[in-house]
């Protein structure tokens, strides 16, 4: 077996070492990584979602190891190259001998030598200890400066702003993001920036960092002005990390990066070398896309291939602080007698512009801000002869404008992260993938940066693949048709809907989903007549089953605030019915292990002293988590528990196409971590800014900023209409975020539906909401008061009075716990007619 040694672990190494495990089926290479960071690899594309919730286990990148042949050495790095013996001493004195190198060092973040750089509150933006570090500054900080305007310095500001730091962004050049995008760009950008809060300096530059008494960073100084800071990163660029190629005698450009040709081999050819520290042609790129594509060519090369890197596409797509950005091809354009068009609508807040060759027939670049939807259809045609005007390209609203799928060749790169054309996508299409999950899988489009994914779409339709929306085989309509139909039917009854708009008798799936439907929009008890019978395990008896056939009890505590009564009635209800208790993460408190038959003796309990259904069992609002906000935080600028109150009281009991849960924190340090829910709400010092779409679970996902610093009054109206507009029209069992990324038109229809009223509904929808509130009532309560309910919550439907014998309890940290072992797939309980 031959040995691959791969120094360095970021991305591109870690893309490296997948890509020989994929292709080197018979075993060929053994590879050793050695990695200077003591964290297996995570995405530094994604590293700025660490400041909106993201943990390190959400960045990390597949777990290679175990799939074999990998020795992954963290925190020992390379420290010398002996080319002659083909060995490499590691910091440990530990001497790995190689067959062939690779050399995956990346960069190092670049910090100009102005006096004071090295102070203490100085930092970088690189690392997820960069990271670590900046958040410890940022606790006792007010104001932070931010030295340079390109991506990295953007979203450095909005890492302090997100950590509560007022920040200043200081650009030398005239505007921001310069290697980017054009001036128009970049002032519409400074604007549009400027607005989150952030204040931008351009064409000024540091002179130097200066400390206060006490040592550390006190203020930045510009020239004849200065600026107050607590804290100061430096994210000025990249410097190619190339010193270990330098000491083993390799070549390295005059401006740094290791020369390699196009197999991305050094002048030694048993050394390679890809990503940052390369230099391909003359040229050191600093993106994923291009890093990914020398990793492909290496990987074919170590397992006799003749794949060669010519270049690399360095079209970006970003968001930053909340606004568009997209540049693609020759931006700026220097091609000789390249001419521009430009679209510069600053009403409407979005520029754009695309670059074409002398007789307006060939696409060579562009630039979007503020609007960047154009981008998908538009990057894959760098280079080709464009399909119309130019102008219609950029200005969809004129006739005739846009731009389809349709007019890309088969050649032209869709996703060009993962290098997938359209025609390697229309194969896999006719091959049978059928939708946008089945492509990623088979192709690896729209993984990466998920630009692409409108495009995957719009394939899918233009081949004819139609998806199917009716809600199950009983009924052809989608939900949210459905909901259309009762809405303006007035059916009140499941027989009475499937009678007149289906077929059949129904299923597990359209009953407890149209039982949904008939709760949100005609109120009453779910367990009312034939509604009972539509309900799911949990809904069938207002509480959660758990694996031993029990069930949880969890009352509603709103904002997670409670008396010391209460506290003192849930302690006695858990002792005196034999229950094991928990603190949820949604601040509740979860009484497990009741019987069938004890649930109502012990909600009659909770509900005499106060409490009420918790609806931890229903596709229905959870909790609304708080932080303790302004009432006793130092930090805090709102009354958060005040406001999470509030929405739980409003919202408790909407019936909805999945689980809905809300958070609402105090300041921007977010302790309520509302970006992680359906709907998240943080302070600010001028009211509310109103999140949407953020969910936990399976597919994890931060919220979206929809409004901002909106007063009391308006948010609760937004959140009315959002709230609404979900139970109408989202699929079944369908959470926010995803129904939010299924929408035509995305984040932005969906505030123009919200905010502006675009349809002319918003009216319609805060009137629902007023009589879901004013018609609310307690399920626990209702069955308590209703004696045909009541019956029935029994284990055995002939034996009332007899507990089910199957079930039993051992103890565990002096709380009771199922007996036995886990058992999964468990079937649904019903009452059982005999014992």
């Amino acid at each position: 077996m031959r040995q691959l040694v791969v120094i360095g672990n970021g991305m591109v190494g870690h893309r490296l070492v997948e890509a020989v495990r994929d292709r080197d089926t018979d075993g060929t290479w053994h590879i050793t990584v050695l990695a200077e960071e003591s964290r297996p690899a995570y995405d530094r594309v994604a590293l700025s979602s660490y400041f909106d919730g993201a943990c390190e286990e959400d960045l990390r990148l597949p777990d290679l190891v175990r799939r074999g042949g990998v020795d992954l050495r963290l925190g020992e790095p390379a420290t010398a190259i002996d080319r002659a013996g083909r060995t490499v001493t590691t910091r440990t004195g530990a001497v790995v001998g190689y067959d062939a190198l690779v050399l995956a060092t990346g960069s190092s973040a670049f910090v100009p030598p102005v006096p004071g750089h090295d102070l203490p509150g100085c930092h970088v933006y690189r690392t997820l200890d960069d990271l670590d570090a900046i958040t410890a500054s940022a606790r006792d900080a007010r104001t932070g400066v931010v030295i340079g305007g390109g991506l990295l310095g953007l979203e450095a500001a909005n890492a302090l702003r997100l950590l509560g730091v007022r920040a200043h962004v200081v650009e030398l050049a005239p505007w921001l993001m310069p290697a980017q995008i054009d001036e128009g760009g970049g002032a519409l950008l400074g604007g549009l920036i400027a607005e989150t809060g952030v204040t931008v300096h351009t064409g000024v530059g540091v002179e130097a960092v200066e400390a206060g008494a006490d040592g550390r960073v006190a203020r930045v100084r510009l020239g004849e002005r200065e600026l107050a800071a607590d804290i100061v990163v430096f994210a000025v660029g990249i410097r190619p990390r190339d010193e270990l190629a330098r000491a083993a005698g390799l070549e390295v450009g005059p401006r740094g990066g290791v020369v390699v040709d196009e197999a991305c081999r050094t002048l030694d050819e048993a050394i390679y070398a890809v990503g940052e520290c390369a230099q391909a042609g003359g040229t050191v790129y600093g993106l994923i896309a291009p890093g990914n594509a020398m990793a492909e060519v290496v990987a074919d090369r170590l397992l006799g291939g003749t794949a060669a890197f010519t270049g690399a596409d360095t079209s970006t797509k970003l968001k930053l602080l909340g606004v568009d950005v997209a540049s693609f091809g020759d931006a700026h354009g220097r091609t000789p007698g390249a001419l521009e068009v430009v679209l510069n609508d600053a009403p409407g807040r979005r520029y754009a512009k695309l670059v074409v060759s002398d007789d307006a027939r060939t696409l060579l670049g562009g630039v979007l801000v503020g609007d960047a939807t154009a981008y998908a259809g538009l990057r894959p045609l760098v280079g080709r002869e464009l399909p119309g005007d130019p102008l219609d390209l950029i200005a969809p609203g004129r006739e005739g404008g846009g731009i389809g799928v349709g007019a890309l060749p088969d050649d032209a790169q869709v996703c060009s992260c993962n290098a997938v054309t359209k025609g390697a996508l229309v194969t896999a299409i006719h091959d049978g993938a059928c939708d946008v999950a089945a492509l990623k899988g088979c192709t690896g489009a729209g993984t990466s940066c998920g630009s692409c994914v409108p495009m995957l779409k719009t394939l899918l339709a233009e081949a004819g693949v139609e998806q199917s929306r009716a809600l199950c085989e009983h009924f052809g309509q989608s939900r949210a048709e459905l909901v259309e139909i009762v809405t303006a039917t007035g059916v009140a009854t499941f027989s009475e809907l499937i009678a007149r708009y289906g077929r059949g008798r129904g299923c597990d799936v359209c009953k407890p989903a149209v039982a949904s439907i008939l709760a949100s929009l005609n109120g009453g008890h779910i367990l009312d007549g034939e509604q009972a019978a539509l309900q799911d395990t949990n809904d069938h008896f207002l509480a959660n089953i758990q694996r031993n056939g029990t069930y949880s009890v969890v009352p509603r505590i709103p904002g997670g605030e409670i008396t010391p009564d209460k506290l003192i009635v849930i302690g006695e209800v858990a002792r005196d019915f034999g229950l094991y208790t928990k603190i949820t993460g949604g601040q509740r408190i979860d009484l497990l292990g009741a019987r069938v038959e004890q649930l109502p003796a012990i909600w009659r309990r909770l509900v005499d002293a106060g409490f009420e259904s918790g609806h931890a069992y229903g596709k229905s609002l959870r909790t609304v988590k708080s932080c303790v906000g302004s009432t006793w935080c130092r930090y805090g600028v709102q009354d958060s528990v005040g406001l999470a109150i509030e929405l739980e009281l409003r919202y408790r009991g909407l019936r909805a196409p999945h689980k809905i849960k809300a958070g609402v924190s105090g300041c921007a340090r977010e302790c309520a971590e509302a970006r992680g829910k359906d709907i998240g709400v943080i302070a600010t010092e001028k009211g509310w800014n109103l999140y949407v779409g953020g969910n936990g679970g399976f597919r994890p996902r931060h919220a979206d900023l929809l409004v901002s610093d909106v007063d009391h009054d308006t948010l609760i109206r937004y959140i009315d209409r959002f709230l609404m507009f979900y139970v109408r029209t989202a699929d079944r069992l369908q959470r926010t975020a995803a129904w939010i990324e299924a929408m035509d038109g995305g984040l932005d229809h969906l505030r123009a539906v919200v905010v502006d009223d675009a349809l002319g509904i918003a009216a319609d929808l805060e009137a629902a909401m007023a009589r879901h509130v004013t018609g609310y009532a307690d399920e626990w309560r209702g069955v308590l008061d209703d004696p045909d309910k009541l019956a029935r919550f029994v284990s055995f439907a002939n034996a009332p009075d007899v507990p089910d014998p199957t079930i039993a309890f051992e103890t565990e940290r002096e709380q009771p716990v199922p007996a036995g072992p886990v058992t999964l797939g468990m079937p649904v309980r019903r009452p059982h007619a005999e014992v």
